[in-house]
Parts: C-alpha cells; structure tokens; sequence
C-alpha cells in the first residue's frame, strides 16, 4: 500500500489493519448479540447511577449555587420594572 505518491499510509489501510478491523467487526456482533439482554437490562440502572454524576461534573466552573458579585449587577427581568 506504501507508494511513491503515498510513502505513509494510515495504519487501516494495510493488509493487518483490514484484518483487525473485520476481526473487531465481528467480535463486536457477537458480543452484542451474545449479551444484547445484560447490556440493556442494566441500562436503566447505569442512567439512574449516571445522575449523581452528571449533577456533581456537570456544573462545570459556574461557582455553585450561590449567589455572587456578578449577579447583582445583571439587569432584572419580568415585572420588576422600575419606574
């Protein structure tokens, strides 16, 4: 597959990279037949254990949930207009 024109060719495209591919491809078949039922039988139970996770990473820097300097500073909205 290495040509003049073509001196590095990605690792995928070689006579072992198309055999681990097809091999990966096949193994990843049967396993999922194979264990279709465990994987989603478990899935409700990986998304409730996901939540407290997702809650505690996924408030990114924001600062918690307190209130802050910058807060006071933003207008309002809604009817709290001043006249």
């Amino acid at each position: 597959m290495n040509t003049p024109a073509n001196p590095k060719a990605p690792w995928w495209r070689s006579r072992n990279g198309l055999v681990l591919l097809g091999f990966l491809a096949i193994a990843a078949f049967f396993l999922w037949t194979e264990h279709q039922a465990h994987l989603l039988g478990a899935l409700p139970f990986i998304l409730l254990a996901l939540c407290p996770l997702l809650h505690i990473f996924g408030h990114g820097g924001h600062g918690g949930h307190g209130a802050n300097d910058s807060d006071a500073e933003r207008p309002r909205r809604g009817g709290d207009h001043e006249h």
